[in-house]
């Protein structure tokens, strides 16, 4: 008798999404399928807007990744405009992305994700949040705590806003960089460099712990996406994309904001309202690929920093080839949140940083633009078309969460094989399936724009309707 296991919604993630399981009739997990349940709209709320209105409105999908959001927005509006923005207005948003960066990767690590590596996939799931993290490991929850806020105070102070900022414009930025405040946050660096230290440290003592979930956490070979500069390092905000093949070949290079709608497709599921990204020369679903920190460290000749660097050359050495198991997507977050310390402590040296000219003005010079930017969970993509006075007549976002949303579904469906046997399942085993979808960190917000807050209940559900297991939280 076939039988679905629903979990609805995955906890501990950035919005609400929901994971069906079905069994054939001999218990035996037949498929899998990663939901995000509600409707995304903000692409037609945007039409008859002014384009330069687009980066403050485009900040309010997420409050975890607004700066992302700003930043794709903006270059998107700059191509409509057909200008370059000053020199030093590029380095604060620069800075501003890598801060955004910082805490984000905290948040999700620590708060999200490190309930599972420290307390253990089996734990109370009464204890299992950030609390019980600070009560097994006090420092270890202190430094967490401390990188958030380490990445939201320097966005406050540049953007004067730690959420939704408006100093993102069109054209650069409002205002500069002052002294005092380039001051601040090189003091707050010591600090940081320290947390991270610690975090690189346990993360590592603890590892090697989790060979299995290591086996079946999303691990297979897949396409990468990411952005890099000239010299094949990383980069977030200005590069251009790089398309490797699950053996390390490059697909494509030099994708930019404009090829990018050239290269890039969008296919739709029934069970889901995110859409699926994928190569388009490839088709979908052959032509899907991953995006995000794993993806980006697999891509790049090197970071571009001495810290992060040897950091990079131990991450690579985690498997001969391409790091496949998306459970490293951890490891490469704090890989990436040691090199935006070290990159911020860079941009602050500049004798430039500190320049009053950050910002270029222009009107409508073309009627179609777009943008791309790496969030902290991948690359971004903002495409505006606009009338003859600047309103937007169509827009389409195209999210991280969308592009990794095939490995996603094949990573479910993967650990649910792995554990689920003969119909049975336990509440360690439902963690560790919604742990899959943890590791790569989505952003259901910035996918479907959700609201509002559910209960966690999973159900075994025989074929004729009949609830016979249950589990709540």
């Amino acid at each position: 008798m076939s039988q679905t296991i629903t979990i609805d919604p995955v906890t501990r993630l950035e919005g609400h999404g929901k994971i069906t399981i079905q069994l054939n009739d001999q218990g035996e997990v037949e498929n899998a399928h990663f939901h995000v349940t509600q409707v995304r709209g903000f692409e037609r709320f945007s039409e008859g807007r002014p384009f330069y209105e687009m980066p403050s409105l485009m900040a309010r999908i997420c409050g975890i990744c607004p700066i992302s959001h700003l930043l794709a927005s903006a270059k998107a509006c700059e191509a409509i405009m057909s200008v370059r923005i000053p020199y030093t207005a590029a380095q604060l948003r620069r800075m501003l992305n890598l801060a955004q960066m910082v805490q984000s990767h905290a948040l999700s690590f620590f708060y999200l994700s490190s309930p599972d590596l420290l307390l253990g996939m089996e734990s109370d799931p009464k204890t299992r949040n950030i609390f019980g993290v600070v009560g097994a490991n006090p420092e270890l929850g202190r430094a967490g705590v401390g990188l958030r806020r380490f990445g939201q105070h320097i966005i406050e102070l540049l953007a004067n806003k730690r959420i939704h900022p408006g100093w993102v414009v069109p054209g650069g930025v409002t205002e500069p960089l002052a002294l005092a405040k380039r001051d601040e946050i090189l003091a707050m660096l010591p600090e940081a460099y320290a947390n991270l230290n610690l975090a690189l440290a346990a993360y590592k003592q603890i590892a090697s712990s989790f060979k299995p979930e290591i086996e079946v956490f999303a691990n297979f070979p897949s396409n990468y996406l990411g952005m890099i500069n000239e010299d094949e390092q990383i980069e977030l905000t200005d590069g251009e994309l790089r398309l490797l093949d699950p053996k390390g070949n490059i697909l494509e290079d030099g994708i930019t904001a404009t090829r990018y709608t050239e290269v890039i497709g969008e296919a739709v599921e029934p069970y889901s309202y995110t859409k699926f990204a994928y190569y388009k020369p490839l088709g979908y679903p052959e032509g899907s690929y991953r995006v995000g920190p794993l993806a980006r460290l697999n891509i790049v000749k090197s970071m571009g920093t001495p810290l992060a660097d040897k950091e990079l050359v131990e991450f690579k050495q985690l498997a001969d080839g391409m790091v496949e198991s998306s459970f490293y997507y951890h490891h490469a977050r704090l890989v990436e949140m040691l090199y935006g310390l070290e990159k911020i402590e860079e941009l602050l040296s500049d004798p430039l940083i500190l320049d009053k000219h950050v910002r270029a003005t222009a009107g409508v010079n073309r009627l179609e633009g777009a943008g791309v930017a790496e969030a902290p969970r991948g690359t971004l993509m903002h495409n505006y078309k606009v009338d003859e006075n600047g309103k937007i007549v169509w827009a389409n976002l195209v999210i991280a969460t969308g592009q990794n949303n095939n490995a996603m579904n094949m990573g479910v469906l993967q650990a649910a094989r792995n554990y689920v046997k003969d119909g049975k399942f336990t509440e360690g085993v439902l963690n560790r399936i919604e742990a899959v979808i943890r590791t790569f960190d989505p952003c259901l917000s910035c996918s479907t724009h959700a609201f509002g807050k559910m209960p966690l209940v999973l159900k075994l559900v025989s074929a004729d309707g009949e609830v016979v297991d249950q589990v709540i939280r």
